[in-house]
């Protein structure tokens, strides 16, 4: 029998009573269970946290000694207990050791998926399809209107100028997939990196995965160069920046209104569309779908009187 109070919505985050602990906590708890290392999803100073060894180099970079007291890294589909719950995490395919959460208690499987997309990304793991009795999906781009468009048809856009481009992308996951997307479709561009963007790249670097070339940001190579220079820069860094001149701007992101007053739309994201929302509810058999991190109201629709959708966050 599905639990409805498997999992509820609580001031902290998204809590299991069954197994007394946290999903992507917000704040600090006893017991995290982390999808990915995105600050939205990740905090520091809990006191164990189940991740994937990625997950927990990035976390321990972040929050240096206050990333947790003790980490318990689990490797995909290596299931544990906690309590009375069985756990194992499967690739998500958003960034490098993002996770799915599959929760088994009482022969009833639920399965959150943190952050996920289901396109081919060469720099982080493919997702997995998992199935399940429910499915908690993210809802960020829940919309039949928004397709994503091919990422190499977007980074491809980057060729058709000479002059140099800001490049806006998150630090975590987003840099590592334009440098790489950068090395292998646009070969005349000198791929350039914020300085604090580089200890990511290296520990991606550190886990086998090959972004390509990039140099660290050179002033001087920017302003003697005025063509064909791509430098990569976290979102604070491009905001503040907005008058950057001999330069055009693009920001790496699946939002439309991260696209405005650009001089190049860059629509790259890492969420699941609508299109994949629905091969991944279809892939895992649900018999329910409970929706986060987003408006699900048109999921409901989609599927009324054919399938329950129930939304979480409101």
């Amino acid at each position: 029998m599905i639990l409805a109070d498997f999992i509820t919505v609580t001031p902290t985050g998204l809590y299991c009573i069954y197994g007394d602990f946290y999903l992507d906590p917000q704040q600090p708890v006893k017991e995290a269970v982390v999808s990915h290392a995105h600050g939205d999803h990740a905090i520091g100073g809990s006191q164990n946290v189940y991740c994937t060894a990625a997950t927990a180099t990035f976390m321990k970079h972040r929050y240096r000694k206050f990333a947790a007291v003790d980490f318990f890294t689990k490797s995909y589909h290596e299931s544990f207990k906690i309590k009375e719950v069985t756990i194992t995490f499967y690739s998500a395919g958003h960034i490098l050791g993002s996770a799915q959460v599959l929760m088994e208690y009482k022969g009833v499987k639920y399965l959150y998926t943190g952050d996920y997309k289901i396109e081919p990304d060469n720099t982080c793991e493919p997702f997995e399809f998992v199935e399940a009795d429910v499915l908690i999906t993210e809802s960020t781009f829940a919309n039949p209107e928004t397709k994503h468009p091919s990422p190499v048809t977007e980074i491809e856009k980057l060729n058709e100028t000479n002059a140099n481009i800001m490049l806006g992308a998150y630090a975590l996951g987003k840099s590592q997939r334009i440098i790489q997307l950068l090395n292998e479709h646009c070969p005349t561009k000198n791929v350039m990196v914020h300085h604090s963007i580089m200890p990511f790249v290296k520990i991606y670097e550190d886990y086998g995965v090959k972004v390509g070339n990039y140099k660290m940001y050179d002033r001087k190579v920017m302003k003697n160069n005025h063509e064909h220079q791509v430098y990569i820069v976290p979102p604070m860094v491009f905001h503040s920046y907005h008058k950057a001149i001999n330069v055009v701007r693009a920001f790496a992101s699946g939002w439309k209104n991260l696209q405005q007053q650009n001089g190049i739309s860059l629509y790259i994201s890492d969420h699941a569309d609508w299109d994949a929302i629905l091969k991944t509810i279809e892939q895992v058999h649900p018999k329910q779908v409970w929706t986060l991190h987003g408006d699900g109201k048109l999921l409901k629709d989609y599927f009324k009187d054919k399938l329950e959708v129930k939304i979480l966050n409101g």
